[in-house]
């Protein structure tokens, strides 16, 4: 079997959608042939969607933008579904999994809904989706033992939809937020924005400013 992984984070590195795919990757069979991209421009290059139109599966990650797709990678959706309108119909998968900045999975159904609904105008077959809490905190777990604290809903979600990967089968959606209070996250959310603010000459004020 031959598995495209795509990065559709406009981050060059570190991204959460980066981290989520290095998990996913050891929990599919070694034998399989894996193929990564990361569509960071709006523009993908005849190569790699002829690339893509020989794999088996499609697993896309991303993050959620105003509850929807970030835009660069609409275009690049766009590109790939005339693309593939222009190929005999082939039985390729596809799954995605979102991650929001949001404690609560579910906030990632849009999105997901969004690509399974691409799928039909692609010609391709929609298999699963995952939609992810928290996920502005993932990178800076890294040094968490999978399975365990607050990954362990995530790590439980990704051995799920390796295993429909594995099958090339489809699966009901899965949602998950961290294992983790979600008034602590808060917590360190609103900590880190104020921090983040101080770094740009901001006071605390500045942040609750209205235009």
């Amino acid at each position: 079997m031959k598995i495209a992984f795509i990065n559709g984070s406009p981050k060059v590195k570190n991204s959460t959608s980066e981290y989520i795919l290095k998990t996913l990757k050891p929990l599919l069979p070694k034998e399989y042939e894996l193929i990564e991209y990361h569509f960071r421009t709006s523009h993908l290059s005849n190569h790699d969607m002829e690339q893509m139109a020989e794999c088996n599966v499609l697993v896309f990650a991303f993050p959620l933008y105003v509850d929807g797709i970030p835009s660069h990678l609409i275009h690049c959706l766009y590109e790939l579904e005339m693309f593939f309108n222009t190929k005999s119909e082939k039985k390729i998968v596809v799954y995605s999994l979102v991650n929001c900045g949001f404690y609560e999975g579910h906030q990632n159904v849009i999105a997901l809904e969004i690509m399974k609904n691409w799928c039909v105008k692609a010609k391709l077959n929609w298999g699963q989706g995952l939609g992810i809490g928290g996920g502005g905190m993932l990178p800076m777990l890294a040094g968490v033992p999978e399975g365990q604290g607050p990954k362990k809903n995530l790590s439980m979600a990704l051995k799920t939809i390796a295993g429909s990967i594995s099958a090339a089968a489809t699966a009901d959606n899965i949602f998950v937020s961290p294992n983790f209070p979600r008034f602590a996250y808060k917590l360190g959310a609103e900590m880190g924005w104020r921090q983040q603010g101080k770094a740009n000459g901001l006071k605390p004020k500045d942040l609750f400013m209205q235009r």
